[in-house]
């Protein structure tokens, strides 16, 4: 069985998007809301402007689990210019310095990328969505504030350089890298602090992101491609399935849920799914005390 055969759930679920670049996260909300005929369309986590990839989002009733979602891990793949620093530590911001990379080596880069590996305090970019007195950093410095934002304790669990590109005409080195980090880290933080140890200062050229929590490109289509089929990535109960721990429970299990009672607890961790017998998913469930309740109810009766 799945979500189809309830109406009101037959276009509820995950759709993850491979965004374009030179469109916010906003863009992709709207165009998907277009595409499937709904504004119910919402967007876990924000990509930038200029970066690509996997960018998650909830549509009809499924949109109540982004919030709940366990994306605290991330991929990407991302260029590095060393010798150019830019304003907004990416190649969107206006050039502040420029140096002759070309003399840096190799062995300087790797005790640079290693001293930006595991448990650091990032200051984020000053262009970052971070509330300042109640006003996004990014807002302010397009007013001409200056921004200072605190450090952050943030994990890279890994931060791996797979080529280099020295570009002799203008003395910019580009590196490759790929970076799984914790959220809240920002990628254009890595490139800038990793200039400035080298010394020659860098910013970010490119920005893909591969995977956030357990989704992946695999699970990603572009917009062209959803235009062509406008069809969720996962229906509702996959996507309870994909993004949490799993408890089975049964029938009547599954009615004391739908009729906002509760479970015994039986020591899970966390938000999880309960699943009934047919993979249908009936809460999402926390456990406090001697109860484990629902957080948010999938099938309530009187759906």
């Amino acid at each position: 069985m799945s979500a189809t055969e309830n109406p009101a759930l037959a276009n509820a679920g995950l759709l993850v998007v491979d965004k374009d670049p030179g469109m916010t996260s906003h863009d992709v909300v709207a165009r998907c809301r277009r595409l499937l005929g709904t504004r119910k369309v919402g967007h876990a986590g924000t990509l930038d402007p200029m970066a690509t990839g996997v960018l998650v989002l909830g549509v009809e009733r499924a949109t109540k689990m982004l919030g709940l979602l366990s994306l605290t891990t991330k991929s990407y793949t991302a260029t590095i210019r060393l010798g150019q620093s830019t304003v907004t530590d990416d190649a969107e911001g206006e050039t502040v310095a420029t140096v002759d990379a070309s003399a840096v080596t190799d062995e300087a880069i790797a005790a640079g990328v290693a001293a930006l590996t595991g448990d650091i305090e990032q200051v984020p970019a000053s262009v970052s969505a971070i509330k300042v007195d109640g006003k996004r950093a990014y807002a302010r410095m397009r007013e001409g504030e200056t921004v200072e934002l605190a450090a952050r304790p943030v994990t890279v669990s890994r931060f791996d350089v797979l080529a280099r590109r020295d570009l002799p005409g203008a003395g910019f080195v580009d590196l490759d890298v790929e970076v799984d980090c914790s959220s809240g880290t920002y990628i254009r933080a890595l490139a800038r602090d990793l200039g400035t140890t080298l010394g020659v200062g860098a910013h970010l050229t490119a920005l893909r992101r591969t995977k956030v929590g357990p989704f992946g490109l695999e699970h990603a289509r572009t917009l062209e491609q959803l235009a062509d089929d406008p069809a969720l990535s996962l229906d509702i109960d996959a996507a309870a399935r994909t993004a949490f721990a799993c408890r089975t429970i049964s029938e009547a299990e599954a009615a004391l849920l739908a009729n906002g009672r509760w479970l015994e607890p039986i020591g899970m961790p966390g938000v999880y799914a309960a699943i009934d017998a047919q993979g249908r998913a009936a809460a999402l469930l926390q456990e406090k005390g001697k109860r484990a309740s629902a957080v948010f109810v999938v099938r309530p009766s009187n759906l």
